[in-house]
């Protein structure tokens, strides 16, 4: 046997072994063995394989995920409403007038009940008072410098740190697979161009959610858009689909929501041709996350939940098919 074939040889068993043990590397090992962890990997081998008669190609594997309640947790007030409070109170000593004035009296007590009383007319007021104003740039420096710091007051955790890890796990699994990856968030899109990409690796153009209305402002050091206090687009319920039509112009084939607010996202995925795949994380682990669903004042889900499963979509039930709920705190 010549030294050449004997390198031959070698070269050949380590392609081998190496390909092995890439075959054996579990995509989603923070999902326990079971009907969702299955349905997610049948659908992608399904769509990704050319000699299956589902398969997709590349530039129209489009997945769109909900944040709030869906990437990380959303209890018990959204994460972008925790901001807003923080940036309310930054500015109340400016404000003395707010000590008297509502909604900003009872924002500023803090107490949870109480700012959910104040209903989609104060909570709209609080989020314009708080997100306008000032330029877009001056505003995702904001967002920035408080996810850098800002803790969970009931978790004590830091915001950036209550992403649900099965859920990172599934964006790498997507992405390794070529599917073009789209947060479509209910939340503030400026809000959630600040992070996505620390948190999930989404850049801010695959960034879709509710806005503000801007304008362009010459300025001593330049142009500049200034934030208005006024609501342009609400990307939620229907209008998601219309959001993700705007900006994608392809409809997904792949999209994960966890309450009624996604639904229509859900339906309109479900409604391609071809084959497609609906996913809910249902929150039913009460000692380590929340559980809530139909009577929940957020991520209320009920109207899903049954279209959910009278439709086959796939349901994550969190307390069983989870092994982890967060990241190894760091």
């Amino acid at each position: 046997m010549t030294k050449k074939y004997l390198l031959a040889l070698l070269f050949i068993t380590q392609s081998m072994v190496s390909c092995s043990v890439a075959d054996d590397v579990d995509p989603l090992p923070s999902w326990n063995k079971g009907s969702s962890r299955d349905s997610i990997i049948a659908f992608v081998e399904a769509v990704t394989d050319k000699t299956n008669v589902d398969y997709v190609p590349t530039i129209e594997r489009v997945a769109v995920f909900d944040n709030d309640g869906t990437l990380w947790s959303e209890q018990p007030l959204y994460f972008q409403f925790y901001y807003a409070l923080e940036q309310l109170a930054n500015a109340a000593d400016a404000h003395p007038e707010w000590s008297d004035q509502e909604p900003f009296k009872t924002a500023l007590g803090g107490v949870r009940d109480d700012i959910l009383a104040l209903g989609t007319k104060g909570l709209v007021e609080i989020i314009l008072t708080t997100h306008s104003g000032m330029t877009n740039a001056e505003f995702g420096q904001s967002v920035k410098d408080w996810i850098a710091s800002a803790e969970h007051p009931t978790t004590q955790r830091p915001f950036s740190q209550m992403v649900f890890q099965p859920m990172l796990e599934l964006l790498d699994y997507l992405r390794a697979n070529e599917f073009e990856v789209y947060i479509v968030s209910g939340g503030g899109v400026e809000f959630m161009r600040a992070i996505a990409r620390g948190i999930y690796g989404v850049p801010p153009e695959n960034t879709i959610g509710s806005n503000l209305g801007m304008k362009l402002e010459e300025t001593d050091s330049g142009l500049v858009l200034r934030r208005m206090a006024e609501i342009n687009f609400i990307n939620d319920k229907a209008g998601k689909p219309v959001g993700i039509q705007r900006a994608i112009g392809r409809r997904p084939i792949f999209a994960f929501g966890n309450s009624d607010g996604d639904l229509q996202m859900l339906q309109w995925t479900a409604a391609g041709d071809g084959r497609s795949f609906a996913g809910i994380v249902h929150h039913t682990d009460a000692d380590r996350e929340w559980a809530y669903d139909r009577e929940s004042h957020l991520g209320r889900l009920d109207k899903a939940l049954d279209e959910g499963r009278n439709r086959g979509w796939t349901i994550v039930d969190m307390k069983s098919e989870w092994a982890v709920i967060y990241p190894p705190e760091r």
